[in-house]
């Protein structure tokens, strides 16, 4: 039986996937594509067998999860994906809308609220629709490929991950490949690191696509991908995870935080 194996349907994900998806790597997956919050249900649910999942959700996971050691999906300074769109100060925010597709962002922004702002709203959950969010809160979260393609001549906001890694000097880590023990051997870590590798080679054809079918020229989504997405997982990520599963659990944000357990290559 092939490994389910759940993938985000963003741009920043497509590097990590798409030998697969050509057909360039015979692999024992069956690519399951959701919405990141959907990923996470899912391999809760034993749904999926591993999925890049956001990093929130290994520290609510029903049971300890590893990660695949090398991979990831991160930034170091401006991501350019991750947006508080403001109407006010970030001090002054009172309510906040959150992009429901969202988990790990969605308290990435309150604990750089609070630590970095002094600033704990109120908020609520909501599709990615920036002008219904805006008429009802003082800021709204954009994530992923509609925070990509926004106009940041129209709005002002601020980019998370850059608001991050000057508050701590570190990485900050989105997502990455998740999985129960035993679910993924070191055969098939081998086939998800030699995807990676081969995908960061085919940034110039993955940006033409996609440009093909959304706004803004291949040259930009270019930019995102060799700029500010960092696709490893190496010590440095592995602080930036624990000092922010570190801050989350202080405000209250997460119940316990996670031992985070590599699997084995």
């Amino acid at each position: 039986m092939a490994t389910r194996l759940g993938v985000v349907s963003y741009l920043n994900t497509k590097p990590l996937v798409r030998p697969f998806e050509t057909g360039e790597l015979d692999y024992p997956f069956e690519l399951i594509y959701d919405l990141p919050s959907v990923c996470a249900d899912k391999l809760h649910a034993e749904e999926t067998d591993v999925a890049l999942i956001p990093l929130v959700e290994i520290a609510r996971a029903p049971e300890p999860y590893r990660i695949v050691p090398n991979i990831g999906i991160g930034s170091l300074g401006p991501v350019r994906s991750v947006f508080l769109v403001l109407n006010k100060e970030p001090e002054e925010i009172q309510m906040l809308a959150l992009d429901a597709s969202s988990r790990t962002s969605a308290v990435l922004s309150q604990v750089v609220l609070a630590k970095q702002f002094g600033c704990r709203p109120d908020f609520f959950s909501s599709t990615p629709d920036l002008e219904q969010m805006l008429s009802r809160a003082d800021a709204a979260l954009l994530i992923g490929d509609p925070a990509l393609e926004l106009d940041v001549k129209r709005y002002r906001v601020l980019d998370l991950g850059e608001a991050w890694t000057e508050m701590t000097g570190l990485p900050f880590v989105y997502a990455c490949w998740t999985g129960r023990s035993g679910a993924i051997d070191p055969t098939g870590i081998g086939q998800l690191l030699e995807a990676k590798a081969l995908g960061l080679e085919q940034i110039g054809e993955i940006t033409e696509a996609f440009a093909a079918t959304h706004i803004l020229p291949p040259a930009f989504y270019a930019a995102y991908l060799t700029r500010h997405i960092r696709f490893d997982l190496g010590e440095s990520e592995l602080d930036g995870m624990k000092q922010f599963y570190a801050y989350a659990f202080e405000l209250g944000l997460i119940e316990q935080v996670p031992n985070v357990q590599v699997y084995e290559t």
